[in-house]
């Protein structure tokens, strides 16, 4: 038998950690003592002062998508400081300002991974609830400390604020890689983002700072305001309004969809140009209907993306931080983590919740 089977996650590695985690799939967390592993050569250690709260981690702590792994510390938005580099690190010292996103590992030797696309690594090893080389399981942001090989660190430039960064680093990636990859990301395009939440409003506000006119589709047409002043959004749809919808029929060079519930795509296609693309980012739990005249009567294309390789992601946080394109968050302190994955099951929140861990993670004895 496996002797690391039988350990403590607090005796399972040499440096200890705290966080907060779940026990079982009611997803409720709770503190929780473990251990991260010594600081190898080619690792980064970090003080954790910032983690930002994804939709996957209310799915994960619910074991909603039947891959998690108890107990589960949550989060992959996590920014902070530098406390301790291995004696192989090259890009980073102690003291600088660095984030981990959605994966700590990959192959570093397929097709994908020698294209700068770890995240599309057969072998990618997610941040939170995976299995590490080692044969122990990950365990994400919601803790004091994090440890990550120096290959899986992004900077943070200096005038970007830690706690509007971390999201950057799975909300902002996500967003980004698809608008450069289907190349919507050129001055004089027009988009629609289609879903306002997490992802949406930073997709606005990376088209906007691309040059690109975008027109946000939503289901509440009280959130028009907000899209056209604060987010600078150059026009407003709700997707349920059908005379909206027809005036709007064929405008569109490209739509990022974010929403993650049941939806129809036909109407979407219908906004479309021809050679349009509609790219999903959101992953609803039962297959969409693909209506195939639609597509094939404008040569348009559906496509999806998954966050982004690591070297992308450090290009998306420097573009982020020349362009000012910061996620409106809320700052709330650890203990009130319960209260706000409740709030966000009911999309209470503009737009995404950011968990204070430098000043409010408290270790419970």
């Amino acid at each position: 038998m496996n002797p690391t089977m039988t350990r403590l996650p607090e005796e399972e590695h040499p440096n200890k950690a705290f966080g907060w985690a779940a026990r079982d799939s009611y997803g409720v967390l709770s503190p929780f003592k473990f251990s991260r592993r010594a600081t190898g050569e080619k690792d980064v250690a970090f003080k954790v002062l910032y983690c930002g709260i994804c939709h996957s981690d209310l799915h994960m702590a619910k074991n909603e998508w039947g891959t998690s792994i108890y107990p589960l510390v949550p989060g992959h938005e996590i920014a902070g400081e530098v406390t301790e580099v291995g004696s192989k690190v090259q890009k980073f010292k102690v003291g600088d300002r660095v984030g981990v996103g959605c994966l700590v590992g990959s192959c570093r030797s397929c097709d994908s991974c020698k294209d700068n696309l770890e995240n599309y690594c057969p072998k990618m090893v997610l941040t939170y609830g995976a299995k590490y080389y080692d044969g122990t399981i990950t365990y994400g942001g919601y803790s004091d400390t994090m440890v990550a090989d120096e290959h899986f660190i992004v900077r943070i430039p200096d005038n970007m604020p830690l706690d509007a960064a971390a999201p950057l680093l799975c909300a902002g990636i996500t967003v980004y890689s698809p608008l450069r990859y289907y190349e919507l990301d050129r001055p004089g395009l027009h988009i629609g983002v289609v879903g306002l939440g997490g992802l949406g409003h930073v997709a606005v506000k990376f088209a906007k700072a691309m040059g690109v006119k975008v027109t946000v589709i939503s289901t509440s047409p009280n959130k028009k305001k907000e899209a056209l002043e604060n987010l600078g959004a150059d026009s407003f749809l709700v997707s349920r309004d059908q005379d909206q919808l027809q005036g709007a029929i064929g405008t569109l060079d490209g739509i990022i969809d974010t929403v993650s519930a049941q939806h129809p795509v036909l109407p979407l296609l219908a906004l479309l140009k021809s050679h349009g693309k509609l790219v999903l980012l959101g992953a609803p739990e039962k297959p969409l209907e693909l209506p195939v005249f639609p597509l094939i009567q404008g040569r348009k294309v559906i496509g999806g993306s998954l966050i982004g390789g690591m070297k992308e992601t450090q290009e998306m946080i420097d573009f982020a931080a020349k362009h000012d394109v910061k996620p409106d968050i809320e700052v709330i302190a650890m203990d009130y983590v319960n209260t706000a994955m409740e709030r966000l099951l009911k999309a209470d929140v503009k737009y995404r919740f950011v968990i204070d861990i430098g000043n409010t993670l408290k270790i419970h004895s």
